[in-house]
């Protein structure tokens, strides 16, 4: 039941603000206002029903530390996509053919400020982190991770693959980036980085999204095997390839801090009830 409650509350608020955004998307600077006060909302509104449910206090979003956890987790996702495309390109399937826009920068960092955040209460705030208790991390991770990869199937250019390689590079990373840190905040930093490299930064596609207008005029072609042709970097093998090893790194540092779920006897017939 706190399950479905906190479902409800947190995409309510993403639902609104996200109508709110999509208004007036075509003004970098209120884009960026409403962008960045859902995800404060977001947050806010997480940590309360939270508290209401639980009857415990929310420290996965505690204020304390979130600013240097969220810049870890930053520096992290861009230098994750920045490896990506740099690999992309040093096989011709990217090139930089210009300046972009500071203004369309400026609403990126709206747009995804609001998606990271809203991803990560959703899939590890909630659904990760209740599923883990019963089911044991390495379950958790599997099932939130491809049910995080299969979101991405209703993207205007998704596809099954690209939906696979989210699972895979991204639910399962940030599950792990969470298991090992116990914190919200270094996955909500390492997603927006990457959403941000990839769209404010080489301006490319974001899962099929379409591409946004950043600081550079990023060009992609090539093979889509290798590219990720209309889904973006995200279907390329490297992304699968870097996003594995880090969830790999994340999942060591898990265990040797003692933060791994085991599996509770008769989790699966729990989760089928």
């Amino acid at each position: 039941m706190r399950l479905l409650k906190q479902l409800v509350a947190v995409a309510a608020v993403a639902f609104a603000g996200s109508m709110g955004v999509g208004a007036v998307q075509g003004n970098a600077l209120l884009t960026l206002i409403l962008g960045v006060a859902t995800a404060v909302l977001l947050v806010f509104v997480y940590a309360r029903v939270v508290r209401w449910s639980e009857r415990r206090a929310p420290v996965e979003v505690a204020a304390k530390g979130a600013a240097s956890a969220v810049g870890r987790g930053l520096l992290i996702g861009v230098g994750m996509f920045a490896a990506v495309i740099l690999n992309i390109a040093l096989i011709g399937g990217y090139r930089i053919d210009g300046a972009g826009s500071v203004a369309g920068a400026v609403g990126v960092l709206g747009l995804m400020a609001a998606a990271a955040v809203t991803e990560e209460l959703l899939f590890r705030g909630i659904l990760f982190r209740i599923v883990e208790e019963r089911a044991g991390t390495w379950l958790a991770l599997a099932l939130t991770g491809l049910l995080f990869g299969l979101s991405h199937l209703f993207n205007p250019h998704a596809s099954l693959w690209g939906a696979i390689a989210i699972a895979i590079e991204a639910g399962g990373m940030l599950a792990a980036a969470y298991a090992a840190t116990r914190t919200l905040w270094v996955p909500i930093g390492l997603h927006f980085g990457w959403n941000f490299a990839a769209a404010g930064i080489f301006g490319t596609e974001v899962s099929g999204n379409g591409a946004q207008e950043g600081l550079l005029h990023g060009v992609t072609s090539g093979p889509a095997l290798l590219t990720g042709g209309e889904f973006g970097p995200e279907a390329s093998p490297y992304a699968v390839l870097f996003g594995l090893l880090l969830a790999v790194a994340f999942m060591w540092l898990a265990r040797r801090r003692g933060n791994v779920v085991p599996l509770r006897r008769g989790a699966t017939a729990t989760l089928a009830q």
